[in-house]
């Protein structure tokens, strides 16, 4: 790695080697873990780059080839997998200035990677369209972090996740060969570079499709039972005449203990629901509602005014539910789980009851190839790293996939195997391995038996 020269062929770009604002712009929410932070606190990158456009990241892949420095590219790090963190140093691409949404369609919109989630909906707006999925960090995230770090959101009990067909419909893809070159991937090829954080491939312009705007109604519902409130949650999902963007579930102490302006509204031990319905849908939610006695609309955003507005509905679910609880008590942290279509109440309620007062459920609805499912953003009481393997370990032997969000390659966050099309691609792509190193197990280590947490032998050493 020849950083002096890199720097000085890159000169002219502009760079920030100012180590304060370079440390701030190396980071992500990985501290959100207790067990990344442990490891990754110190990491930096050593100086950074923002590209003003698709030519300049061309120039800085061939630099970054010819000299052997380490390039990860970064957005709004909003993510919580450490997947934007620069472990071997080098530079961090920052793809702030690439931020133009470039067309839009009907059904479609084509941005570069740099805008935020909410500048492209609101470029989509004056159409009648909006996109289709979001993350909670919907007006800090930008939509290439999006896309290359995640997996779903606001929008999934609909649409399903981004991996599901149609949801990406093409990525514009510059490579780190020694000639860097430029691919358009549609259809299966899509795969390679998607939820890949940037480790074969950087993404310097999306197309994505558009869905509808509705000026979404926002809901809060409470039932006095748990397993009722995952019920109607599961029924409500399977009412496709109703047409949601939001289900999300949270178990007593969450709203009582976590969500300040709601907390007065909540009756204690009741289960609360996050929604956002379309208006031309309410009729047919609130006939569905009333099929569950129990249930209880404390709050709709078209209708009377809190004295403390919550502020928007989606930003309590998904991972803000975390960063919320996170606010009240450092101890807390989460697990990212799947409880598959079919057998899900069965399943939840198995970990549940597995996990009193330890692990407390945080429910998302979502869509998997049409069928209703849910994933588990559970908070989880942190005392040990063992204790929380451990955990891990037991919500697998009763069935439940963990995405697990105490690791930091892309193989023990997801699936804990190979993605056999990505490997292959970074073989062609990144010959020299400098992209995001040491976050694909398989380019390092392809017998890895995941039996204990990778540690991936490009990771700086603290000083």
């Amino acid at each position: 790695m020849d950083l002096t020269a890199a720097r000085a062929a890159l000169a002219h770009l502009e760079i920030d080697d100012n180590p304060v604002s370079v440390r701030a712009k190396s980071r992500d929410f990985f501290w959100y873990s207790p067990v990344l932070k442990a490891r990754l606190d110190h990491v930096t990158a050593d100086f950074v780059v923002s590209p003003r456009g698709e030519a300049e990241v061309v120039e800085v892949l061939r630099v970054a080839h010819a000299t052997g420095v380490p390039v990860t590219v970064r957005g709004a790090g909003t993510g919580n997998y450490g997947q934007a963190m620069p472990l071997a140093g080098g530079i961090v691409l920052h793809m702030r200035n690439m931020a133009r949404v470039l067309s839009v369609d009907p059904g479609r919109v084509v941005t570069e990677p740099g805008a935020l989630l909410k500048e492209v909906d609101d470029a989509a707006r004056p159409s009648g369209q909006e996109i289709r999925m979001f993350s909670s960090t919907y007006a800090t995230a930008t939509v290439g972090g999006f896309i290359a770090g995640g997996s779903g959101g606001v929008g999934s009990c609909t649409w399903g996740v981004l991996r599901d067909l149609g949801n990406i419909i093409r990525l514009r893809v510059v490579t780190a060969e020694a000639e860097p070159q430029v691919h358009d991937f549609t259809g299966e090829a899509l795969h390679r570079v998607s939820h890949a954080y940037g480790t074969n491939g950087v993404i310097t312009a999306l197309e994505l499709p558009l869905a509808p705007a509705y000026d979404w109604v926002e809901i809060f519902v409470t039932l006095p039972d748990f397993a009722e409130a995952v019920g109607y949650a599961g029924d409500l999902g399977d009412q496709d005449g109703i047409l949601k963007k939001l289900v999300s579930v949270y178990e007593p102490p969450i709203p009582q203990a976590y969500f300040a302006r709601v907390a007065p509204h909540v009756a204690p031990g009741d289960t609360l629901l996050g929604l956002m319905i379309a208006p031309h849908a309410m009729d047919g939610f609130l006939t569905h509602l009333a099929r569950f006695p129990g249930a209880r609309l404390i709050f709709r955003s078209d209708g009377p005014a809190w004295p403390k507005a919550p502020g928007p509905v989606y930003e309590y679910g998904w991972n803000h539910t975390t960063l919320r609880a996170l606010k009240v008590d450092p101890q807390i942290t989460y697990l990212q789980v799947r409880y598959p279509p079919g057998d899900y109440a069965a399943r939840i309620a198995a970990v549940r009851a597995a996990f009193p007062g330890e692990v407390i459920q945080h429910l998302e609805l979502m869509r998997e190839r049409g069928r209703t499912m849910f994933a588990g953003l559970s908070l989880v009481r942190f005392t040990t790293e063992a204790r929380l393997d451990a955990i891990v370990a037991a919500h697998e032997a009763m069935g439940c996939m963990v995405f697990n969000p105490h690791r930091y390659t892309l193989e023990e966050g997801g699936r804990q195997s190979v993605d056999a099309d990505q490997l292959a691609f970074k073989r062609k792509a990144d010959p020299r391995g400098i992209l995001n190193p040491g976050k694909m197990i398989a380019w390092d280590d392809p017998d890895w038996a995941y039996d204990r947490m990778y540690a991936a032998p490009q990771l700086r050493a603290a000083e």
